[in-house]
């Protein structure tokens, strides 16, 4: 498989569409003093945005992807863009055994894109 327009769109929407959700989904920790209905409103208010991406990006990565294969795609993209949001938006710390677990979900994923 070339990386050609309809490859590779999918992954660079894909991940984009994840920094929206992530920063939706845990941006908030970082204010606990927020109201909770706040935060919510908020965090829909930053989901909004990342469904334009990941809608367009499945809909483009179906062309040359299995559904599966695109799950599967934006889980590990999932696991690289929260590794890098915990370290330097959160400040925590990924330990060892984090790392592990997520290679071995890495590794897991690669059988979906076994022939």
């Amino acid at each position: 498989m070339s990386l050609s327009y309809p490859a590779l769109a999918p992954i660079v929407l894909l991940s984009l569409s994840n920094v929206f959700m992530t920063f939706a989904w845990y941006g908030h920790l970082k204010f606990k003093a927020a109201p909770l209905f706040v935060v919510v409103l908020i965090s829909w208010g930053i989901a909004f945005f990342e469904y334009w991406l990941a809608v367009p990006a499945n809909r483009i990565g179906h062309q040359v992807y299995s559904a599966a294969q695109l799950k599967t795609i934006q889980e590990v993209i999932t696991l690289v863009i929260f590794a890098g949001f915990s370290v330097f938006w959160l400040k925590e710390a990924i330990s060892l055994n984090t790392v592990i677990g997520f290679c071995l979900i890495a590794a897991g994923a690669a059988f979906v894109f076994k022939g």
